[in-house]
């Protein structure tokens, strides 16, 4: 989630898992401050990661995809998105959100007593996400040092200390004050997992000519029941997961790659240039040569 980049995307793996490293193997946190807007369809895509996730609302409305639920939250308001959980972050406008990753073990050691009774529990649990509103004093207190670790971020150097005991302190309250199940219902996790290999399969084999009955098959299921999960969990139709998917790589091959915008439609899946034009127009609001050209500045 680093803005270094040419463009701003998250990067995953086959399981949507997220490829970027955030902090150190000594230092396992990392700070973003980001504008969803910079994103490609307004839109941090699809993904999870080990590390759990704090994001505070600064400024504008963001819509979170997490699991089947999906909400928007306003300005004032964050949201802790727990580990190896699969989520997405939008906005229809600027929308600015500081947020941090770190691991479950920069709290305390995995083998701790710590760890084991304050940490572990709430991690393996069914408990997708927590969200924090200014109206209710303990997650008053959260959204307050949430917004000093921004704070110090900025200006100061010595900070690890810190960030340390303000992360301690934001653990402590949701420990004290967040109920949670201990085991996850099983019907849930195998849908979760099928939707998971259908996505799979659509990001291995996106560029040939794949159907709905192609990628229901990946996970041993009916075109209907496929719909049905890619409906409920993502709000799309899997064919439309599919288009998407395509546009994404082949806005990475115009920003990185010389080939001619032809050669791009068909490596992506795409039957026509000139079907490939206009649906690249549509999602992106340009062409692809002029998006090519405006990357490129």
């Amino acid at each position: 989630m680093d803005n270094f980049s040419q463009f701003n995307r998250i990067d995953t793996d086959e399981t949507l898992m997220e490829t970027a490293k955030h902090g150190t193997n000594l230092y396992p946190f990392h700070y973003y401050y980001e504008n969803i807007s910079l994103f490609d369809f307004n839109t941090i895509d699809w993904h999870w990661h080990t590390e759990l996730e704090f994001i505070y609302i600064e400024s504008g409305n963001v819509l979170f995809d997490i699991g089947e639920e999906h909400f928007n939250l306003n300005a004032g308001n964050g949201i802790m998105i727990n580990s190896k959980v699969l989520h997405r972050i939008r906005s229809y406008a600027d929308a600015i959100i500081p947020n941090f990753l770190f691991l479950p073990t920069f709290l305390s050691p995995s083998g701790s007593l710590i760890f084991q009774k304050y940490v572990s529990p709430i991690i393996s649990s069914s408990l997708d996400y927590i969200i924090f509103q200014q109206g209710i004093p303990w997650q008053a207190d959260i959204l307050d040092n949430m917004k000093h670790i921004s704070y110090i971020q900025k200006t100061k150097q010595d900070q690890e200390l810190e960030v340390s005991i303000l992360l301690q302190k934001i653990w402590l309250d949701i420990y004290n004050n967040t109920t949670y199940s201990i085991s996850e219902d099983k019907s849930s996790v195998k849908y979760r997992t099928r939707l998971q290999l259908m996505m799979q399969y659509i990001q291995s084999n996106y560029s040939q000519n794949i159907t709905l009955k192609d990628i229901a098959d990946s996970a041993n299921l009916s075109k209907s029941s496929a719909l049905h999960l890619f409906n409920n969990y993502l709000k799309v139709s899997p064919i439309t997961y599919l288009i998407n998917y395509r546009l994404s790589q082949s806005a990475i091959q115009l920003v990185t790659t010389e080939k001619n915008v032809e050669t791009i439609a068909l490596d992506t899946g795409f039957t026509s240039c000139e079907y490939f034009c206009k649906t690249f127009k549509k999602y992106y609001g340009q062409t692809p040569t002029n998006y090519r050209k405006t990357k490129s500045i």
